[in-house]
């Protein structure tokens, strides 16, 4: 029997492979979409994102309730239903889910439930219930997606440990939990557990939380996390762990001392690592990054010029947006458009309360490389809107050519930061400088003028905020 032909391959069906599938059919191209995972959408529909999100959503509410106190508003102690809780997550999920199916059938894409692995440059091995065993591709696009990573250190054979994936869960909310690792998977699910009623201590070998983030906008959630976890351990490495009936019992060496605690729960969050392993790509040209990573060019290309790749398999910054992105480049590419990945800015979101979000250049970054900049600040304790929400910590900040005033970066931290930073990767795309956005009438009161009156820092003083003139 000879194996089934298709014009694109898709493997994996997160937001960079189903993106690809469906923009590759738009398109004309005859299309597979494999994913050995019964229900399509990826790690970030199915264990990432969008369960994260939700949960953080009802943190929100639980944190907005306790402190409507400030407004007179009392609310007695609330009751958190986990079934309910839980339920209503995978309700979620299985809406956002079928609407993926939905939409890959409505584009005629043949959606294959089956573990997949390269035998040669045109063919697939395929291993499922149903699925033909082999498929053979003019062009495939690889989309595997990624796992957490728990340090050998810290493996321990014990249900009390959690990485990202099982922390969303919720099993129960543990009376104490550890948070390994102070980057955004950390703080965003120590601030769910923390809201559900956890005590939540955080450990991080580095100096600071989310270290690859400007100090200035790190510094507002810092100081509210300060306030609501039990202990922000900075400079700390956990050396061990040891499982005892009582707690699960950690072992900290920091600039000080080696200290121990205990705890009824465990997360590892340090990190991810692409799934690449059993893809079959020893049956291929492809090449790796000296981190791990498949090696592609700015079309998606990889080293064998049949196969594409996309996502978290091709390095950093893994977010689900910029594969998305790259998917859309390798559909177009296979169908002979001129198109490369050529992004000047790709924002990222830490969704924590408050929200941290930047995109292009970084001061710090500039710094580092030697580059010359000015910046510009606008504290959200001088906006009227902040201020009606009871949020006054934030703040936008600005990353500008000091000659021309082009905007080449933008750091927002307060509420709503992820919905803010669009106008910021949209005026470091188009090569924005400083007066476009101070001139650009923004409503009042909103959070976005923060945008608009830090931008109106590099020439003199915005309306809600004094500079006095330098000599």
């Amino acid at each position: 029997m000879a194996p089934s032909q298709y014009d694109v391959a898709v493997i994996g069906s997160g937001p960079g492979g189903y993106a690809a599938a469906f923009h590759a059919a738009d398109l004309g191209l005859h299309t597979a979409l494999i994913d050995e995972d019964p229900q399509l959408g990826g790690t970030c529909l199915l264990r990432g994102c969008i369960p994260s999100k939700a949960l953080l959503h009802a943190a929100r509410l639980l944190t907005d309730a306790e402190e409507a106190t400030a407004w007179g508003i009392h609310f007695d102690k609330p009751r958190v239903d986990l079934e309910a809780f839980r339920s209503r997550v995978q309700t979620i999920i299985g809406k956002l889910t079928k609407g993926v199916q939905t939409l890959a059938g409505s584009r005629k894409i043949d959606v294959i439930h089956a573990r997949a692995s390269i035998k040669d440059a045109t063919t697939l091995r395929l291993t499922g219930p149903g699925a033909p065993p082999e498929l053979s591709f003019a062009h495939a696009i690889l989309a595997p997606g990624s796992r957490p990573v728990v340090p050998a250190s810290l493996q321990l054979s014990d249900p009390r440990m959690m990485d990202s994936t099982s922390a969303l869960q919720l099993a129960d909310i543990p009376a104490r939990l550890l948070v390994i690792g102070g980057g955004y998977v950390g703080l965003e699910l120590g601030t769910v557990y923390q809201a559900l009623g956890a005590e939540v201590t955080v450990a991080e070998a580095l100096p600071r939380l989310l270290n690859a983030v400007d100090a200035d906008l790190v510094r507002p959630l810092h100081q509210r996390m300060q306030r609501r976890f039990k202990a922000i351990r900075l400079d700390t490495i956990v050396e061990k762990l040891d499982a005892q009936k009582e707690g699960l019992v950690a072992t900290f060496t920091d600039t000080q001392e080696t200290s121990t605690g205990i705890f009824d729960r465990v997360l590892v969050a340090v990190g991810r690592k692409p799934n690449t392993e059993r893809l079959g790509l020893e049956h291929t040209r492809i090449a790796f990054t000296p981190s791990g990573f498949i090696h592609v060019d700015r079309q998606m290309r990889t080293a064998e010029p049949t196969i594409f790749a996309i996502g978290d398999a091709t390095g950093e910054p893994m977010l689900a947006h910029k594969a998305t992105h790259e998917g859309l480049i390798a559909a177009e590419v296979i169908a002979g458009r001129q198109t490369v990945f050529d992004a000047a800015a790709i924002p990222a979101v830490v969704f924590t309360d408050p929200e941290i979000a930047w995109c292009g250049l970084t001061e710090e970054a500039a710094k580092a490389s030697g580059h010359a900049v000015k910046v510009a600040r606008f504290p959200w304790a001088a906006s009227g809107r902040a201020m009606t929400l009871g949020r006054t910590e934030g703040l936008t900040k600005l990353v500008l050519d000091p000659e021309s005033g082009r905007i080449l970066g933008v750091g927002l931290c307060g509420v709503g930061a992820g919905e803010l930073i669009a106008e910021g990767v949209l005026a470091v795309e188009m090569g924005a400088v400083a007066e476009d956005l101070a001139a650009s009438i923004h409503p009042h009161p909103t959070l976005s003028e923060t945008v608009m009156e830090a931008a109106e820092t590099f020439h003199g003083s915005p309306t809600h905020l004094f500079l006095p003139k330098r000599a």
